[in-house]
């Protein structure tokens, strides 16, 4: 067994072990097993990355590739898998209570399943850890024991268990006109897809995976769930989740389906999702509400930029996505005292400046001002849609520019309630500490993007060729180049 399936094989270990020493009144030992788990994991991945020189396919149980369970090792991979115990630990819920412990396991289990995602090298491996990680979710959601989030998380598993029947439809479609699941196998028969039951295939895996991606029109749960449940969760499933989802599209679009047809229905979908999404953020008058519609359009945004064909569209993709996963969360974590009306927000920066500051901060990323990380994410994706010079990704431009206005209006009307002066008979809400801590780190890693832009422009360059490089990927698989069992 290698580093990298250490980094499921833990926190899927911890996911199970976590409720046996709370039954035996080891709780100590609970608080502590959890981080140490996804630090562990974490280290492991970072050893991986920082000693990486080529990509490379793990055969598990020995059996070649394409029998048998294959996890396949790039650049990309281990950056989303990375990004998995590390946020996790950012989030992690505090607590020794039962209630705590049962969030806890669910994030470890949540966390396996994520990077099981990241790493998997077949469709029906990735169907298993992406209907693990819905499980998992499902149980987060419903984590505040609330009779909202009890029916939210309920129409979650509905909207989620048909994506999941879309998805095996798609998966044994494909399977039927190939003969096999394996993505390397699958790239080398990509011209057997080409045809109206391909693309259906296609379509059919896009709106499975995207029920997580926040895809329009399969994201009417998102609201409510993140509006339920507790701020850390919608952090986590908005900042987190939402990503490997896109990632699994994007390793089925670059291998499976490298089709003009396919790219465009991916961008019609992100353009859809980023109007939609826009719009019913500006209608919001809830902090939560608006904050998860707001997501449902920059995931939009985030699928438009994967629609580009070639390293323009990966690196934009990688920028957006990645900048999302930081803002986002962070939003969300500054939300978690500010989760009711935007009226009621009049005065909080007197309570919390240094909160009202961060958000601030993290609002102005969002909307693209520069230096920020956020304007060279929306640049890269402007500018790859003005020299693509279709009709759709015109429009695809136009709409994102429009939402960008929409956007602005919206949170700089957050930002004026929160520097308004207070009104005597409303209390002006204050930030819990460690969301205000783990809000801060995020600002730091946002500051550290815009300066740190060239060595990071560099390392995307390297990724987005890899990536991209299909043939590569088959020849590691297939072909027994850096193949490991």
């Amino acid at each position: 067994m290698t580093d990298v399936t250490l980094a499921v094989v833990l926190p899927l270990l911890g996911a199970f072990l976590l409720p046996l020493t709370a039954h035996r009144g080891l709780h100590w030992l609970g608080m502590l097993l959890g981080p140490a788990l996804l630090a562990l994991a974490a280290l492991l991945l970072f050893a991986t990355w920082t000693a990486f020189e080529s990509p490379y396919a793990i055969a598990l149980g020995g059996f070649a590739p394409p029998l048998g369970i294959t996890f396949y090792v790039d650049l990309l991979g281990l950056l989303f898998a990375l990004a998995v115990p590390l946020t996790s630990l950012l989030l992690w819920p505090g607590g020794s209570d039962e209630a705590a412990i049962r969030q806890q396991s669910l994030t470890l289990l949540l966390a396996a399943a994520l990077t099981g995602m990241a790493l998997s090298g077949d469709l029906f491996n990735l169907y298993v850890f992406y209907e693990l990680a819905a499980v998992a979710s499902y149980g987060l959601a419903a984590s505040s024991a609330t009779g909202p989030a009890f029916v939210a998380a309920f129409r979650f598993l509905l909207i989620s268990a048909l994506g999941s029947v879309v998805t095996l439809l798609g998966i044994a479609l494909i399977y039927f006109k190939t003969g096999t699941l394996n993505l390397a196998h699958l790239a080398t028969l990509s011209e057997r897809l080409a045809d109206p039951q391909g693309l259906a295939a296609f379509a059919m895996l896009l709106i499975g995976f995207g029920v997580k991606a926040e895809l329009f029109p399969v994201n009417a749960w998102v609201p409510e769930v993140y509006a339920a449940t507790g701020k850390r969760v919608a952090a986590l499933l908005a900042g987190l989740a939402s990503k490997l989802a896109v990632l699994a599209v994007v390793r089925i679009l670059l291998l499976v389906f490298p089709h003009d047809e396919a790219r465009q229905l991916l961008l019609l979908l992100g353009t859809l999702g980023v109007l939609s999404g826009e719009l019913a953020a500006w209608q919001a008058r809830d902090v939560t509400r608006m904050l998860a519609w707001s997501s449902i359009g920059q995931l939009g945004v985030v699928l438009v930029a994967f629609s580009l064909p070639g390293k323009a569209g990966l690196i934009a993709g990688v920028t957006v996505a990645m900048h999302h996963l930081v803002v986002k969360s962070a939003l969300f974590l500054l939300a978690d005292r500010w989760g009711g009306a935007v009226d009621r927000l009049k005065g909080a920066a007197t309570a919390s400046p240094l909160g009202a500051a961060l958000f601030v901060l993290f609002a102005l990323s969002l909307l693209g001002l520069p230096p920020l990380p956020g304007f060279w994410s929306k640049y890269l994706v402007l500018s790859g849609l003005a020299e693509a010079g279709s009709g759709m990704q015109h429009l695809a431009l136009g709409v994102i520019l429009l939402g960008t206005v929409i956007e602005g209006g919206y949170l700089l009307r957050i930002i004026t309630r929160l520097y308004a002066a207070p009104e005597r008979d409303i209390v002006p809400p204050a930030h819990r500490f460690p969301n205000l801590f783990a809000s801060g780190l995020l600002a730091l890693l946002l500051v550290a993007g815009a300066i740190l832009i060239d060595p990071l422009w560099q390392g995307l360059n390297t990724l987005a060729a890899s990536a991209t490089d299909t043939q590569v990927y088959v020849q590691t698989v297939l072909g027994g180049k850096g193949i490991t069992r």
